[in-house]
């Protein structure tokens, strides 16, 4: 069987490496911070191209944190996407803050840039005509100040931030980047984590790169946020570990899933490298395969991390035959995501309804993802194409 994520493979080039220094970190007796996370820090800072990078429990610890050192509480309101994972609007509502969902490009998977100008000027109105927005009544919908926009990088591309940092700039508005699918992907010269005032991303064992367990970063050039951060990941602490000047979370990364990542960092480049390769055999193969599917579109300029591969079907039932056939060939298949968030009991009480984002709700009917990892063959990711033609 082709496995969808190969740790296993991974696990086999650096066993040794890592095994050492798990075995170090715990004959330190250092666990909680400590000078593992410390030289990961600096390692990830250096990678994603910022001044400061502030490591934490996980990715959606990340985001909870950055809006948090950004003020966000109730009676706020943050756009953000419903084509994403849980976290990306769930860290809105964690720290009291209400999500506005925008619908995404149908191409990219990203947030829409034309839908995020109509929300914002839609809630700043008031009219769900413009935008849709919560159904709540006048008073309370006016009672909603917008603050900002975690933009989510889907599947592995960077979303349009040259676009959502100037209409952001535009509105007063600061932009978060969820880069827990991005990261070791990037637009111009610039990496993922780096492309708004502050980035976050996850560690999770399936992400591009990823420890055993969870963890999660933070990135920033503003010197205020990072001590925030830092005081944010520790109860609020100040001077001291019993003085507390606000209030935080237990937001600290280990050091053993730090000693980890130090080790996968020294081959994070080579794996981005073979990520691209494989996305490059799925594409060859697919071009010649007559296949009535939509491959993944990566913009000039814009590079992927390859989180996953995802392919668009005409719909449903298409969808459900190149999965049967793929099942069939011992081969796995995933869909991110089967439903949206608008549509979720947790979001229900803003009311969203079925018909409010239409591509979001297209997509989700039609996507399907393909095994993705730097070990994948090129005569697998051919045999898998192949094996969709029945």
């Amino acid at each position: 069987m082709i496995p969808f994520i190969d740790l296993k493979s991974q696990y086999a080039r650096i066993q040794d490496r890592v095994e050492a220094a798990v075995l170090a970190t715990m004959r330190s007796g250092t666990f909680i911070l400590g000078p593992e996370v410390l030289a990961l820090e600096q390692r990830l800072a250096e990678f994603a191209g910022t001044k400061h990078c502030v490591s934490c429990a996980s990715g959606t610890d990340a985001l909870v944190m950055a809006l948090m050192a950004k003020g966000v509480g109730p009676g706020d309101a943050v756009f953000t996407v419903p084509f994403t994972f849980m976290a990306s609007a769930e860290a809105i509502c964690t720290v009291g803050a209400t999500p506005i969902f925008v619908d995404v490009d149908p191409a990219t998977f990203n947030i829409d840039r034309s839908a995020l100008s109509r929300a914002i000027e839609a809630l700043a109105k008031g009219d769900a005509s413009i935008h849709p927005l919560p159904r709540w009544d006048v008073n309370k919908l006016a009672g909603l100040t917008p603050q900002g926009i975690i933009a989510v990088d889907l599947f592995g591309l960077p979303a349009d931030y040259q676009a959502i940092n100037a209409i952001a700039g535009q509105h007063d508005l600061f932009v978060i980047e969820d880069a827990a699918q991005s990261f070791g992907g990037g637009a111009g010269n610039a990496r993922a984590g780096s492309l708004a005032e502050i980035g976050c991303t996850s560690f999770f064992p399936a992400k591009p790169l990823g420890c055993y367990g969870d963890g999660g970063a933070i990135f920033t050039d503003d010197a205020e946020i990072d001590a925030l951060l830092r005081s944010i990941r520790v109860h609020g602490q100040g001077s001291d570990k019993y003085e507390n000047v606000r209030l935080g979370i237990t937001g600290r990364l280990d050091a053993v899933q730090a000693a980890v990542l130090n080790v996968k960092l020294d081959i994070f480049d080579d794996e981005l490298v073979q990520r691209q390769r494989v996305a490059d055999a799925y594409g060859a193969a697919l071009a010649g395969a007559g296949l009535d599917l939509i491959a993944p579109v990566i913009p000039g300029g814009y590079a992927s991390a390859w989180a996953q591969y995802t392919l668009i079907a005409s719909d449903a039932e298409a969808r459900s035959v190149f999965q049967a056939r793929l099942a069939a060939a011992d081969i796995p298949t995933m869909i991110y995501y089967p439903r949206p968030l608008h549509t979720q009991q947790a979001f229900a009480p803003l009311g969203y309804a079925e018909g409010d984002f239409a591509v979001t709700e297209d997509l989700v009917h039609r996507v399907f993802s393909l095994p993705m990892h730097p070990y994948l063959a090129d005569d697998e990711a051919r045999r898998i194409v192949a094996a969709m033609k029945g």
